[in-house]
């Protein structure tokens, strides 16, 4: 009886020159250069491809990276392979040609490219991101639209996707950004059991707005008086809410209450409310074997429908595909009691 042939595995090109980071380096390797295909996760082919390949390449803290392949293995790959460049630690340095002729060639044959935080420097350079949406930290992002006023530079989203080009937020966001694009070639099973592996959150919800720096009053920083509305908020979810029952919480007005919740927030009371609740009804859904109905109640959506919507909008997936994706074979889920 004949064997069903062995699927290839997806290529990943890591593109390595002189002034990436190592922070994204380690995440890219963490995410596709472990195997996992015991606990059902496809197999990868993670190479580090460089111009020079017998030459080490220089990161930050005394650290090398040894290349394992040219620039010219990325002409092989295909749609379903994927280019992945890591963040740059200057924006305004020099970048080999070979890199964006490379990447020019990538995107050109269909394949996927994305880049970390401050990598959106070489997408943009290489002429990638002209006309389309690209995120990169928020305290770059100004930079990147002066330098490349082509480019359409979201300031706060953590990644976006534009034709084939993937760009992500600092730091953290390149995380999130790899484990999307396992969830988009492979499904959430796979993308949530690498991040349990990682030990990190298969979704992270809002934006980086969150952490914008904001100037405010001293006495907001201090003290943060809205502290105790929050807490209340979390502590009755499935209470209804609104700014006004809110605001009254905390003793303002709603128009001023919004104004000072955004400042020290970096969102609106209804978004914060909304990110909060799918926050929970995640947890439900993890932990617990509660209809969704009931998850929708406990978590303050008033009704499973509303709860959808918001998973759709928030996570880009449904409360039931997020549960089934955290089943664990031959382990039962434990009832919440409370």
């Amino acid at each position: 009886m004949p064997q069903t042939p062995t699927p290839r595995p997806q290529r990943i090109a890591l593109v390595a020159f002189p002034g990436i980071r190592a922070f994204d380096v380690s995440v890219i390797t963490e995410v596709w250069d472990s195997d996992r295909t015991l606990r059902g996760v496809p197999p990868f082919e993670l190479r580090r491809t460089a111009a020079e390949p017998d030459t080490p390449v220089p990161l930050r803290g005394g650290l090398t990276l040894t290349p394992d392949r040219p620039l010219t293995w990325i002409d092989d790959l295909t749609p379903t392979d994927l280019v992945v460049v890591p963040g740059i630690e200057d924006p305004y340095a020099d970048l080999p040609a070979p890199v964006l002729d490379a990447l020019r060639r990538a995107h050109t044959a269909g394949v996927p490219v994305a880049s970390l935080c401050a990598g959106a420097f070489v997408l943009a350079r290489a002429g990638l991101l002209d006309g389309r949406r690209a995120v990169t930290h928020w305290h770059l992002a100004g930079t990147l639209a002066a330098l490349h006023p082509a480019v359409q530079v979201q300031p706060d989203a953590l990644f976006v996707e534009d034709t084939g080009v993937w760009t992500s937020a600092g730091t953290a966001a390149g995380i999130d950004l790899c484990l999307h694009l396992i969830r988009t070639a492979h499904g959430a099973e796979a993308a949530a059991t690498v991040a349990r592996s990682m030990v990190t959150a298969p979704f992270r919800t809002g934006t980086q707005a969150q952490f914008i720096e904001h100037p405010t009053p001293r006495a907001d920083r201090d003290a943060d008086a809205l502290a105790a509305v929050r807490a209340h908020a979390l502590a009755h979810l499935a209470d209804p809410h609104t700014v006004a029952s809110l605001a009254a919480v905390a003793g303002m007005s709603p128009r001023s209450f919004a104004r000072h919740f955004q400042a020290t927030t970096g969102t609106t009371p209804l978004h914060w409310l909304i990110t909060q609740r799918v926050a929970a009804a995640q947890k439900l859904l993890e932990r617990t074997d509660h209809p969704l109905p009931e998850v929708a109640r406990r978590a303050g959506f008033g009704s499973e429908v509303t709860m959808r919507q918001h998973f759709a909008s928030h996570l880009g997936t449904s409360p039931r595909d997020y549960r089934n994706a955290f089943r664990h074979p031959g382990r039962g889920t434990p009832t919440d009691q409370g």
